[in-house]
Formats: C-alpha cells, sequence, structure tokens
C-alpha cells in the first residue's frame, strides 16, 4: 500500500465515484481505474474546473470530469489536434508549403495552401492523415526557452508562430512535436493520434475542408455556405492587404505604436461596407423592408443605427423597429427541453400580430407599435403610432428577421436581408483560428455587466442555450440574405481584454463555468491590450462599452 503521503483523493464527476490514485497518476491511466464509461473516447478532463490534456499528471486531490466529443472542450481539443495531423501530412507529402486555417464554414474548417489545390491533392492529404493516425503517434508537449522556440519556428517558415510567441515576453514557452513536426496550439490536444478516427478532408472550392464530427460522433452533412466563406475570404484579403492578419502582427504593431491606426483602418473599412449595403438597397428601388438577423452579440443594433444613417445619405426615411417589442408576455413563452423559457425560439414572438400589423404598413394605414417591458415580462402598448410615407423604409432588427415565417407573404422585390455576425478574421497563428462565438462571448459577458449587472459566471452558464437557439432558429437561414455584414474588428479583442479580464477571474474555481471562464481569460492574454478611448462613439464595439453617441 502507498504511504499516505504519496495517494491523491479523486472524485469523478462522470460517475461520483471517489477512490485514491497514487501521486503523479496520468488523467489517461485515472479514466481507466476510475471505469468512466463515455460514448466516445475521452479527449480532455476537467480538474477543478479547469481544462486539462489527458497526458497531465496530478499532484494534488481534485474533482475531475472527462469530456468527450459531445462538449465543446473535447471538440475543441480534437479539431486542434486534427489540424495538427493535417499540417504533418502537408510537411510530409508538399515540404514547403504553407497551410492557413481561414474558416469556420460548412460543418467543418477551411484551410487554404499556396499552391492549387487539386481532387488528387486533397486524397493524398486525407490518406496520409489516415496513415499518421493509424501509427499512433504521440502528442508531444515541449517547454523550452521562448526564443529557441520562436526560433524553431522560423526556421521552419512558420513566421505567425515565432511572432506570436515573441511577443508574449515570457522567458519559456509550450510546444507540440508530432514525431519530427512541431507546432503551437493554445490549448490540449488529445495524448496520441490513435485518439483521433472519425474525420474527413475533400476539395472544397480552392482550399480543403476539413471535417470533424459533431457531438453524437458522426460526421454532419455538408452545408453550403457559399457567402459566409466568401465573407471570410474578403476580410482576410483586406487583412493581408493592411499587413495585420495574426494576432503577432496586431500586438507588433501595438508595440509600434499604431494601435489608433488600425482602430481606424478597422472602423473605416466597417463604415465602407455598411455604405455598400445601403448603396444596394436605394438602387432595388421597391424595397420598403429591411431585414436585419444575427445570433446573439453579433451587433445587430448597431448595425441597424449605422445603415439608417447611410440610408439617410440615399435620400431614404429609414424607421428601425426590433422584433424583441413582439415578444409574447413572459408566461406565454415556449419552454426549452430543461424546463426554462426558450427566449431563443422564433414562437417566443407574437407572429400573428407581428404579421398584421407589417400587412397593415405595407397597405398604407396606421398602427400603434407594441413594447415589450422586460422587468415584468409585459407585452404593453407604446403609445408610438406609425404610417409610412413614400420615402420611408422598415429595418427590422432581430434574432429570427430572415426566418421565412418572419415574412411570409410579403413580395421579394419588397425584402431586403441583412444577415450581420462577429466572423472573427484575426487569427493567432496560421493553424490556430479563433472561434467567433468566443469573440461574441466575451462582447455579451462585458455587456451584460456593464448594463445589466449580469456576472460573467452567469452569462457562460446561458451561453450553450443561446448556442442552441442560434443552430436551431439562426443559422440556417444565413445564406438567404442578400448581404453578410462582418461586426467583427482586428483590434477589438485587444479592447476588449481589459473590460472582460476582471469579469473571467471573478469565476471561482468551485463553479462549472470557471472553466470556461479561465481558457477565455488565458486566451486573451495572448493579445496586447489596446485603450479603448480612441474608438470612434460610432464604433460598433460601443454598443458592448458604453460611450456611444447611438441612443439604444
Amino acid at each position: 500500500m502507498a504511504e499516505p503521503s504519496q495517494v491523491l483523493q479523486i472524485s469523478c464527476k462522470n460517475n461520483q465515484k471517489t477512490e485514491d490514485v497514487p501521486l503523479g497518476e496520468k488523467l489517461s491511466q485515472i479514466y481507466s481505474d476510475f471505469g468512466v464509461d463515455l460514448p466516445t473516447k475521452p479527449l480532455c478532463a476537467t480538474v477543478n474546473n479547469v481544462i486539462t490534456g489527458l497526458n497531465t499528471r496530478l499532484f494534488r486531490s481534485a474533482e475531475v470530469e472527462f469530456l468527450g466529443i459531445a462538449s465543446d472542450a473535447g471538440r475543441k481539443v480534437y479539431m486542434r489536434s486534427l489540424a495538427f495531423v493535417l499540417f504533418k501530412a502537408v510537411e510530409d507529402l508538399l515540404p514547403g508549403a504553407r497551410l492557413s486555417v481561414e474558416a469556420p464554414v460548412s460543418k467543418g474548417y477551411f484551410f487554404t495552401l499556396d499552391r492549387e489545390v487539386t481532387l488528387d491533392m486533397a486524397q493524398r492529404l486525407k490518406q496520409r492523415m489516415s496513415d499518421i493516425i493509424a501509427e499512433g503517434h504521440r502528442f508531444h508537449c515541449q517547454e523550452a526557452p521562448a526564443t529557441e522556440v520562436a526560433k524553431l519556428f522560423r526556421s521552419r517558415g512558420l513566421e505567425s508562430k515565432a511572432k506570436l510567441i515573441e511577443g508574449q515576453g515570457r522567458l519559456f514557452s509550450f510546444h507540440y512535436r508530432l514525431a519530427d513536426t512541431y507546432d503551437f496550439y493554445y490549448g490540449p490536444l488529445v495524448p496520441s493520434t490513435d485518439y483521433l478516427g472519425t474525420f474527413d478532408l475533400v476539395k472544397y472550392y480552392d482550399g480543403l475542408l476539413l471535417r470533424i464530427p459533431r457531438e453524437d460522433g458522426r460526421l454532419p452533412e455538408i452545408v453550403k455556405q457559399e457567402k459566409m466563406l466568401q465573407a471570410f475570404r474578403d476580410d482576410h484579403k483586406l487583412l493581408s492587404l493592411i499587413g495585420i492578419s495574426s494576432v503577432g502582427e496586431l500586438n507588433e504593431a501595438v508595440r509600434q505604436g499604431h494601435a489608433g491606426d488600425a482602430i481606424k483602418v478597422a472602423e473605416a473599412l466597417q463604415e465602407k461596407r455598411i455604405a455598400h449595403i445601403a448603396d444596394q438597397i436605394a438602387q432595388r428601388g421597391d424595397v420598403k423592408v429591411v431585414l436585419i438577423a444575427g445570433p446573439s452579440s453579433s451587433g445587430k443594433t448597431t448595425t441597424c443605427k449605422r445603415l439608417s444613417v447611410q440610408l439617410m445619405a440615399n435620400g431614404l426615411h429609414p424607421i428601425c423597429i426590433s422584433l424583441d417589442d413582439y415578444f409574447v408576455d413572459r408566461e406565454q413563452t415556449p419552454i426549452d427541453e430543461t424546463g426554462d423559457y426558450d427566449y431563443e425560439s422564433i414562437h417566443a414572438l407574437n407572429l400573428p400580430l407581428f404579421h398584421q400589423q407589417l400587412g397593415q404598413l405595407l397597405d398604407g394605414q396606421e398602427i400603434e407599435l407594441p413594447r415589450y417591458d422586460f422587468p415584468s415580462g409585459r407585452s404593453l402598448q407604446s403609445g408610438k403610432r406609425l404610417r409610412l410615407g413614400e420615402r420611408d423604409i422598415l429595418i427590422l432588427e432581430g434574432i429570427h428577421a430572415l426566418n421565412p415565417l418572419m415574412s411570409e407573404g410579403i413580395d421579394e422585390a419588397r425584402k431586403f436581408k441583412v444577415y450581420v455576425s462577429a466572423l472573427t478574421t484575426i487569427k493567432l497563428d496560421d493553424h490556430n483560428y479563433i472561434p467567433s462565438t468566443d469573440n461574441r462571448l466575451i462582447r455579451r459577458m462585458v455587456r451584460d455587466y456593464k448594463y445589466r449587472g449580469t456576472s460573467a459566471q452567469d452569462t457562460i452558464a446561458r451561453w450553450p442555450s443561446v448556442r442552441r437557439g442560434e443552430d436551431k432558429w439562426i443559422f440556417p437561414y444565413q445564406e438567404n440574405a442578400d448581404a453578410i455584414f462582418n461586426s467583427a474588428m482586428i483590434y477589438e479583442l485587444a479592447v476588449l481584454r481589459n473590460h472582460a479580464m476582471p469579469l473571467l477571474l471573478a469565476v471561482h474555481e468551485n463553479q462549472p463555468e470557471h472553466a470556461t471562464a479561465l481558457a477565455l481569460a488565458l486566451f486573451l492574454t495572448y493579445f496586447d491590450p489596446i485603450d479603448d478611448k480612441e474608438l470612434p462613439p460610432t464604433s460598433l464595439l460601443r454598443e458592448f462599452l458604453g460611450g456611444s453617441s447611438f441612443v439604444y
């Protein structure tokens, strides 16, 4: 029997068992010892609510929960590990080729190469990935002086990684090795390639689509997202023109005193896009209803207000209506699978009233708009009467605006549909994309704390329900848009860092949301902070930070 000092007490949340294990036991071995039976292989774990790789050895007593592909953290680990395998396959078959992750689209991840991608090339890379996985190579996490790690990556042509590591100001840096291939990822990987199984790699437009399994372990169907992919690619092209496409390059610009220039350029590019959308609407002539939709914290409200200004510059008179004012009384709200009110459901809106009033407005009649009182959860009369004039144009803003149920019966020629989302196009480096959902979560956290007094813990706890609603009610209608507007800016996470960090660090270790909070906090440390004083009062980011010249 081991000495007491050489024993740890481990509590496993998966099966509610508590047992003693030897000091220094690996998480992968603890998984086997406790007889945990996940539907799929474990991919990582939380240790005292900190996301941790399975190769980690434990040296203190802890509460542990093992996570598979059904968890958000597990899917991120799977994606990172599979991306490394793809990079190794490229290095093996196409020495010197530059691989770059561009966008999460079509239920997968779009990568490009700095050369023509052929069908045969995609098939050979897929086969090489399958071989690497079957060979069962270990992912080695190594630590070395940061200067040496940066030099290693630079010698291999991985400049974006070298700049990221150099900019951290740390003496030592972690990196990964897979056989003779080196890479960097900002979160844990699986222990070895044989933890990976289900995947696909196909030629997709002029690049590669890496497909990973969904929550049930099976590959999802490919969903065509041509407009979404083009929106990402247009932004990447603009970023490359101004010389800032990765966080390392952004940090370099900040340290050289060019943060203000980055803000001005980003704001100018965004205003040009909004002006272009307004021009499209004005040129159509017959449009009387502009529908603006997007997921939570995408910046729909400010987009609506800035688009209104540009429409006025085109001689139109825009009238903004928030679809949130059409919520039904709270007790009539649908219930989700957890028994909570499902505010993301389209049936949380009073569709009959909305259809009636929209039809009356388009027929030239006068209506009285409703007003939803959020504190009481009641739909009230607003006292605001409305009739459309010849130059008037309605702007309807809400998460369901692009759902066909919202505007059924209205001639398509009279509608213009805009999809807004924070499509984060700046990357940590060539192989580490920044999830748009993380960007939006940080936005929402900062806004909800400032304006609603909501803690980061509560915002994070609510987020999975919000995401489920988006998957069901918003994302399926993205490609219906006449225009996709990207509300993310290259500088914003550097600005949000100082606002979000205290909120994230206030989520304590004994709270389940600590895992997400700590992961986001560690991620934000890669950004050199930028003060928000240079943000113009019309900036979309002011919707979340305050100080806007718009009234919300």
